[in-house]
């Protein structure tokens, strides 16, 4: 009984996990000019963990072409920046809120080639290393999955307050656009009905001088 309680209580972490933000594995095949990106929009405060690396497939042991790689925030900040590399990792805590862009390009003098990247992107608690907090608090078995739990309810509900907030946001230039676009209107309008009597007393006004009226 004891066993399938353990086995339920896997069942609604991984249930859990799947609606947070988490790992995520992307193969990035990268034009022989130019560059490649991946954006994640990620909430501030969330830990990034991701590795990446040159794919072997169709290229002779250590004949692997080097590759660039760039990440930036939503306000455009360096967070890792490497160049002639065929692997790398980087990591790092969110600040702002937005859309946080991963680039490569091939930096080898051998451009003509056709390269792919790995990449491995790990957000939130999927970052976490929970071998580690295991060993450091003691735990394991049903209280590790619990801690795992309460770790991915906790990521839901401040995902749901930032998509709350994100919301907010939307309706309020929402309907400041609204108010715009009805001031727009109202003077639109205004203005036809100015431009509208000045065009009829000019009319008049030329009619009484040449005595037609």
């Amino acid at each position: 009984m004891r066993r399938r309680g353990a086995v339920l209580l896997r069942l609604a972490v991984l249930l859990l996990l799947t609606l947070v933000p988490g790992a995520a594995g992307v193969w990035l095949n990268l034009p022989a000019s130019g560059t490649k990106c991946v954006s994640e929009e990620i909430q501030p405060n969330v830990v990034v963990l991701a590795d990446y690396a040159v794919v072997h497939e169709g290229h002779a042991e250590g004949g692997l072409p080097t590759i660039a790689a760039k990440v930036t925030s939503p306000y455009g900040n360096t967070l890792h920046h490497k160049e002639h590399v065929t692997a790398g990792q980087f990591a790092f805590t969110t600040t702002e809120a937005g859309n946080y862009l991963a680039c490569f390009w091939i930096d080898s003098s051998d451009k003509g080639v056709d390269t792919s990247v790995s990449l491995d992107w790990k957000i939130g608690i999927a970052a976490k290393d929970w071998d580690s907090v295991a060993k450091k608090e003691k735990i394991e078995g049903v209280e590790l999955e619990l801690t795992k739990l309460e770790a991915a309810v906790q990521a839901i509900h401040e995902n749901l307050l930032y998509l709350k907030t994100r919301e907010a946001e939307m309706r309020e230039v929402s309907e400041r656009t609204n108010g715009r676009v009805a001031w727009f209107s109202i003077m639109s309008l205004g203005v036809c009905i100015v431009v509208s009597v000045l065009q009829l007393w000019h009319l008049t006004s030329y009619f009484q001088k040449k005595k037609l009226i």
